[in-house]
């Protein structure tokens, strides 16, 4: 397990989203990062936190706010991507950290984002993907979404399933619990 004291930022992004394919001249985009600050060596959550973003390339669709509770509205108060990312690299020290998310949907989108807006990417290279950490820590042949992973974990779902703050702090406590068996990767 990582150093003593070492905090691990826990993020989890929604993005725009639709029920098929995106309408024409639309791309799906961040609108909510929920990132929990986890303090490996006390096992604890510290922080919970939500930046809302602003899409600029694509609205909220009924099906995305359906599934994630974002309304247009409350998309259009966020903040720009930039400034959501010059957030995290300030406020919560994301270049620096270790992170972590729930398979690699989340780094992925934020590296086509960052490249397609030419922001830069605000995180550090010491990502883990904490869905394949559970499947190998669980012996499991498939890997679990994250509300099955608390199931098996016996944890509860705790908020809404698909709002960016609640998924970070429920996969924070799924961190935990890989780390209370001793099964979190070395050297995050």
């Amino acid at each position: 397990m990582g150093t003593a004291g070492e905090l691990l930022n826990v993020v989890d992004v929604e993005a725009t989203c639709w029920a098929g394919q995106p309408p024409a001249g639309q791309v799906g985009e961040i609108i909510e990062i929920g990132l929990t600050v986890v303090d490996l060596a006390a096992r604890e959550r510290r922080g919970r936190h939500r930046i809302l973003v602003r899409p600029a390339r694509s609205e909220v669709s009924a099906f995305c706010t359906e599934l994630t509770g974002l309304t247009p509205a409350e998309a259009e108060r966020g903040v720009s991507f930039a400034e959501a990312c010059r957030l995290l690299a300030a406020e919560h020290r994301a270049g620096e950290r270790p992170w972590a998310s729930w398979g690699d949907y989340d780094r992925n989108q934020f590296t086509r984002q960052c490249q397609s807006t030419g922001v830069r990417y605000p995180f550090g290279r010491r990502h883990t993907n904490a869905k394949l950490a559970f499947t190998e820590g669980y012996g499991l042949r498939k890997r679990p979404g994250m509300d099955q992973a608390l199931r098996i974990a016996g944890l509860p779902l705790e908020g809404w399933h698909h709002r960016g703050e609640d998924d970070a702090w429920n996969i924070a406590a799924l961190v935990l619990d890989l780390v209370g068996r001793d099964a979190w990767p070395d050297g995050t």
